[in-house]
């Protein structure tokens, strides 16, 4: 077919990219700094370069043709000529071949060598040492694609965020493991539309998986060298094509069905994006794509000397969000995800580099202004991981309207109040009632806090509890990856154990953390795999272990099944009672007419908590009232949300407490709901009286509900 592609006619500028119309492919390709940009095709299989056409036109710096003799399935990259100059931030080399930015579809995997390197890999300085050496036939292909599919009545479910519960979740490690997916579905987007798993994750009661990066992305050579892959899968090298790996048949379809799945499902679909860095890394990477067609335009360069590039994200180079074509292709990628694959939101990695002008994070840079006034992607779930690696990389609570964070000090402390650290019990209030003092200010509600103790990046839950160290020995980087702060307690033993003692303890400690994350204000995020007790072994930082350490054992045993019962139970109550998950923060006042504050802070006397308590740096015990009766929320239909109110005691002292169950309405009594320090954390144990004392057993959590005395 490529051979028989004659004519070339002028084409049109946009969209960018390769646009199948039905009769003919337009090819369209920006680069302001090129001499000349060639269109490479190749034969069906990718291994031979049959035509060179120079594209005979550029439009305000964008090159483009059309093929009219073009048809979906072609396989192509470009060859862009101009001046190799790194002192001056040009890094042309028409040798190597590059990937489209724009591409739907990439074909094959990048086979690492020296040519995959503008210059002459071991030479001291790379501005001296052009490398004449052809890199096609190590490169992955782009492939035109049909977008044609069938959605039919697909329609977002469109969960609002109070009622959002997310499961983080990796496509290939989900599902590679598990018996009842079809084999050669395993490890796939279709694997993970399989309805054995939709079923388990409705029966979690999640209502969002976010995927982690599933842009087209590539094995850093290191790693491959290694022996090992970029499991992750941080290293995007392709915005609008989905990563080949994952696709059971190499068609695109194959995500735009799972999306459907899920949609019918009632379950959102949120990807993991990573926008701050590319797969090139720093001067001395290689040429793939972006450093090849215009290293000026979609990177950050060092000013003083355009030979270096300003890293923010610690992976040796950063996108230029500030230069409008870099910024037009993360928007337009955005766009596309939305419209043509349905998505219905977006996590973005380290995006504090993205709101970066000339060096300082700024919220009101032209990335926020631009996502804030555009009509589709404002409409979409908008999560940022708050912080880069750059100076004031660190902006948790400072992002704008409209975004929802990652609150990794929910994380933290959390942690570290069930571990038993001193002096956290004030800001432990602060985080489990949605983190007012973040979000509060910059008029945003409490889901603008994604809570989480897990996610991919750290311990998983079995090994928060059961490590007290990081063991990265696998990753052959001598340990030295990772974070080294991990407020984790093994609870007495480092690792595995027999001691029936100390894994009673870890249950009770995994019961705790869940029943925490599910019962706080603000949206939960659990980590997926920890409802099935997945470990890594002590591995906090798996991001290269594309094997049994990171992939799912779905092999249930009666505790696993305990655990997820327990999952399933606190998900279930945070659904069915609003005070759980209120659309605003909590005031602290009298509410009327009920005549009572809407949370009050009590301590084991019963009594109300003081100023100096909070204070207390060995306080370890702490209840709250939750008065349903209190709200003052409306839902979509302007109905006033009423619920029961609850009480919850917190433990995390090792000895029992007794704590007086306060009488805060007249002869009302306390129904047992929840009680961690029980095997199944479930429990239905009768009422109590207002004025009694709870045994609080050492390290758990309790929630009772309110009875008033006519009920």
């Amino acid at each position: 077919m490529n051979t028989a592609i004659t004519a070339v006619w002028p084409g049109r500028p946009y969209p960018q990219g390769a646009t199948w119309d039905g009769e003919g492919v337009n090819f369209s390709l920006f680069s302001k700094h090129a001499d000349k940009v060639e269109l490479c095709l190749f034969d069906a299989k990718g291994r031979r370069e049959v035509r060179r056409i120079a594209m005979p036109e550029q439009t305000d710096q964008v090159w483009h043709c059309y093929l009219p003799e073009a048809r979906p399935g072609l396989l192509y990259g470009y060859r862009v000529h101009g001046p190799y100059r790194p002192e001056k931030g040009h890094r042309f080399n028409a040798h190597k071949l590059l990937l489209d930015p724009y591409a739907k579809s990439i074909a094959g995997q990048l086979n690492w060598s020296d040519a995959h390197y503008g210059y002459r890999v071991g030479h001291e300085r790379e501005d001296f040492s052009f490398d004449r050496r052809d890199s096609a036939h190590g490169m992955p292909k782009c492939r035109v694609i049909d977008p044609a599919f069938t959605w039919g009545d697909d329609r977002p479910p469109n969960i609002p965020w109070h009622e959002t519960v997310i499961y983080e979740v990796h496509v290939k490690g989900c599902t590679l493991r598990h018996p009842e997916v079809p084999p050669g579905v395993r490890g796939t987007y279709a694997g993970l539309a399989t309805p054995p798993v939709i079923e388990h994750l409705k029966r979690l009661g999640v209502t969002a998986v976010e995927l982690l990066p599933i842009h087209a992305f590539v094995d850093d050579r290191r790693l491959v060298e290694k022996g090992l892959r970029n499991y992750w899968g941080y290293n995007s090298i392709a915005y609008l094509a989905p990563e080949s790996r994952y696709l059971s048949d190499g068609n695109i379809s194959e995500f735009k069905t799972m999306v459907k799945a899920f949609h019918s499902a009632g379950i959102e679909v949120i990807l993991d994006v990573v926008y701050n860095h590319t797969a090139e890394g720093n001067h001395l990477g290689p040429t793939l794509c972006y450093r090849g067609i215009d290293n000026a335009c979609y990177y950050r360069l060092n000013p003083e000397n355009p030979r270096y590039y300003v890293d923010y994200t610690g992976c040796g180079n950063t996108l230029s969000t500030h230069e409008p074509r870099a910024l037009q292709l993360i928007m337009d990628s955005l766009r596309y995800w939305i419209t043509e694959m349905h998505v219905d939101g977006f996590r973005f990695d380290l995006a504090s580099t993205l709101a970066r002008e000339l060096h300082e994070v700024d919220r009101f840079s032209a990335f926020f202004d631009i996502i804030r006034q555009d009509p589709m992607i404002s409409q979409v779930k908008l999560i940022a991981e708050p912080w880069d690696l750059g100076p004031d990389g660190y902006q948790v609570g400072n992002f704008p309207p409209g975004w929802s964070e990652w609150n990794d000090k929910f994380r933290d402390t959390m942690r570290s109040h069930w571990k038993g650290d001193s002096g956290v019990i004030g800001e432990f209030a602060q985080r489990l009632t949605g983190s007012s003092d973040l979000y509060e200010r910059t008029g945003r509600r409490p889901h603008a806090s994604i809570n989480f103790v897990t996610c991919h990046d750290g311990f998983t839950l079995h090994d928060l509890v059961t490590y007290n160290v990081k063991h990265n020995e696998a990753n052959l980087e001598g340990n030295r990856d990772g974070h080294n702060e991990n407020r984790s307690w093994n609870c007495g033993v480092e690792g595995e154990t027999d001691d029936p003692a100390i894994n009673q303890l870890r249950e009770r400690q995994k019961r705790n953390l869940i029943a925490t994350l599910m019962l706080s204000q603000g949206v939960p995020m659990m980590l997926g795999g920890d409802e099935i007790d997945r470990t890594q072994r002590g591995n906090n930082n798996a991001y290269c272990q594309d094997n049994e350490t990171s992939w799912f054992d779905w092999n249930m045993t009666p505790e696993k099944e305990r655990l997820l019962q327990f999952f399933v139970r606190m998900i279930r109550l945070r659904r069915e009672h609003p005070i759980f998950s209120r659309r605003q923060f909590f005031q602290g006042r009298l509410i009327q007419p009920a005549g009572i504050k809407d949370i009050v802070w009590l301590k084991p006397d019963g009594t109300e908590m003081t100023e100096a308590q909070w204070q207390e740096p060995h306080n370890r015990s702490l209840g709250v009232y939750l008065c349903g009766e209190c709200l003052t929320e409306r839902d979509e239909q302007a109905r006033l949300v009423t619920d029961a109110s609850f009480l919850v005691l917190f433990n995390a002292h090792h000895e029992e407490i007794p704590f007086v169950l306060p009488q805060l309405l007249p002869e009302s009594r306390w129904l047992m709901v929840v009680d961690t320090a029980y095997e199944s954390g479930l429990t239905r144990g009768g009422a109590f009286q207002a004025g009694s004392a709870y045994g609080l057993q050492g390290r758990s959590l309790v929630l009772l509900q309110q009875q008033k005395a006519a009920e």
